[in-house]
């Protein structure tokens, strides 16, 4: 059972069902209560600084672009640190984790959102796609529907609904959704190839 029915949700697009069984084969591989399958890992990362409104924070300077495009567009004061990583790194003063390059079993940090990526190189290769995973249920059921350009998953046809939230066209392809389950099926971990970003201390973001 999807937690959208769990949570009362029982009349979703059946092609959208195929995007929350996804999700709920990651949130159970992984360990996390919840988990939110974005476009891709950037868009995921994005969803969790606006929702809880960060204004400030740091984390490594060795990441990729994105991040740093992302905190200017969001407004974000950031400072870049000294920090070499390899699955993983914590976007200091939040909750938020950018685990982009790691999946493993139960590897979910109780109380944290950490975003996944499915891009080229990571671990669950799908080629293009993110995901959060969380414990925050208020979060999650806010998260999920923002990701769908605010859309309330129970009313369809969406032309119905009369009332949106703000929201933003980050939701993920059903077909890659229903290729992820297929590769987590299957998963096998193996050592992580990792290649070093840039350091991001040595470029200008020109506004």
């Amino acid at each position: 059972m999807t937690w959208y029915r769990m949570h009362g949700h029982g009349t979703i697009d059946p092609m959208f069902d195929k995007i929350l069984k996804f999700e709920h084969a990651l949130a159970e591989f992984t360990g996390a209560p919840y988990a939110i399958m974005t476009d891709c890992c950037t868009h995921a990362i994005e969803l969790c600084l606006r929702h809880d409104r960060i204004r400030s924070c740091s984390f490594t300077a060795f990441t990729y672009l994105s991040i740093a495009m992302t905190m200017h567009k969001l407004g974000i004061k950031y400072g870049l640190e000294n920090e070499v990583w390899t699955g993983e790194y914590h976007i200091h003063d939040t909750r938020i984790w950018d685990s982009a390059r790691r999946l493993e079993k139960n590897m979910y940090r109780p109380g944290a959102m950490q975003c996944l990526s499915f891009g080229h190189g990571k671990p669950l290769h799908i080629g293009r796609g993110g995901a959060i995973l969380l414990d925050d249920p208020a979060a999650y059921e806010i998260m999920i529907r923002q990701r769908y350009d605010g859309r309330d998953l129970d009313i369809t046809p969406w032309e119905t609904q009369k009332t949106f939230q703000m929201g933003y066209h980050y939701r993920p392809s059903v077909e890659d959704a229903v290729r992820g389950l297929e590769l987590l099926e299957q998963y096998q971990q193996q050592a992580p190839v990792f290649v070093q970003y840039p350091d991001l201390r040595n470029i200008t973001i020109e506004e």
